[in-house]
């Protein structure tokens, strides 16, 4: 994750520029430089997890890709039809 304590958004109003307009200019600089995103994803607190938890997951994960392919090669499942199923 980034922190924003070093960064900065500045914007200066034109001269015949609105402060609606002065706003928006400024909410989307903010959001392309990740500031908003970051803000956000840092707004909880979230514990760390220990080495062996990430690395369990991963190999749960690598398991299941295997599977999956193993099922894909042996024919009984097809990957077009994966990618269109809707969630």
């Amino acid at each position: 994750m980034a922190t924003t304590a070093g960064t900065r958004v500045e914007v200066k109003r034109g001269k015949n520029e609105s402060t609606t307009a002065l706003i928006r200019r400024f909410t989307r600089r903010a959001q392309s430089l990740g500031i908003v995103r970051a803000v956000r994803g840092a707004r909880y607190w979230e514990r760390s997890k220990s080495k062996n938890v990430d690395h369990k997951r991963a190999m749960v994960s690598k398991a299941r890709r295997e599977n999956y392919n193993e099922m894909v090669k042996l024919g009984k499942i097809d990957p077009a039809a994966r990618k269109t199923r809707k969630r």
